[in-house]
């Protein structure tokens, strides 16, 4: 009888102390990640939130001049042009790898002969690293040389200019980002069909539906989040894209292909104004958390409904 009490007794401080030492633990694993994300994120942030409101040029002194350099970014017209290419290239990267990737996965949600070598050719592009994709196309888009201008002419249609004009440098690097990223949305979209029961495709084979039918009324909404993963993901590259632009073009020609990644470039360490450069830090971040939000608030009202 007192040894059931007693350990009766003993359990209830057994149970503290074991919580103390699994506290002692967490915190052991916990600190060293906090301070390895605030030196690597936190600190960054705030530092170039502290640069944005001072005049800070590698040649010169350090000035604290307040939201002079946000105030100038509204009249700065070669900043808002950057604004308005990086919006229009970032909805045209975003529209057609998205439309060609879902079209790409419904036919090869099918079975048919090479299927998987097929997929594999597909995906191709994704694998190899932007720089040499840059690096390639630029030979293509020769004027005199590239082979894109040799097809064409080769079957009676005029040569273009592809990006050494301004009036075509945006769409052909469009091409090129969906050249490389549709097998991305492809991939992405084909988990979600390879996911989908078969049930409600064989009721509507019964009801006499078409192809088309039951790719309108069941499919796309059965496979509409991982589209909408996908364009997630597609926005925050094509926002974020430089390299491509940069080996291609480097902005030209003129200003016509300079993004607001490129003139940040250009304006760090180019016109060494790190000052200026980064209150379009903080601005383009601002730009990329308002899209996101935006996506998110969509993204959950689809859920609710």
């Amino acid at each position: 009888m007192s040894t059931t009490l007693s350990g009766m007794a003993t359990r209830p401080l057994a149970a503290p102390r074991r919580r103390r030492n699994y506290a002692r633990r967490y915190w052991m694993f916990a600190v060293p990640a906090a301070l390895v994300v605030a030196a690597v994120i936190i600190f960054p942030w705030f530092f170039t939130l502290f640069m944005s409101v001072h005049e800070w040029k590698v040649s010169g002194n350090v000035y604290y001049v307040g939201l002079t350099n946000y105030m100038h970014l509204l009249r700065d017209q070669r900043f808002l042009w950057a604004v308005a290419r990086t919006l229009y290239f970032t909805t045209a990267s975003v529209i057609l790898p998205v439309v060609i990737g879902i079209w790409a996965a419904v036919c090869f949600a099918r079975k048919f002969r090479l299927r998987g070598a097929a997929r594999t050719l597909f995906i191709l592009p994704m694998m190899a690293t932007p720089v040499a994709i840059a690096l390639v196309w630029t030979m293509m888009f020769h004027p005199q040389l590239g082979v894109l201008n040799y097809l064409l002419t080769s079957v009676g249609l005029p040569p273009s200019s592809w990006v050494y004009s301004a009036d075509t440098v945006i769409p052909t690097l469009v091409m090129v980002e969906t050249w490389q990223w549709t097998p991305l949305v492809m991939l992405i979209v084909l988990g979600g069909i390879s996911s989908l029961p078969i049930d409600p495709y064989e009721a509507a084979v019964i009801d006499g539906a078409t192809a088309w039918q039951m790719f309108r009324y069941i499919t796309l909404p059965l496979v509409w989040p991982f589209v909408v993963v996908a364009g997630v993901m597609r926005i925050i590259d094509a926002l974020k894209a430089f390299d491509t632009i940069f080996v291609i073009t480097n902005g030209g020609p003129g200003t016509a292909s300079e993004t607001i990644n490129m003139l940040l470039y250009q304006t760090a360490f180019g016109y060494y104004d790190l000052g200026y450069a980064s209150a379009m830090v903080v601005v383009f971040f601002a730009l990329i958390m308002l899209l996101s939000l935006i996506l998110l608030r969509t993204r959950q009202q689809e859920l609710t409904l």
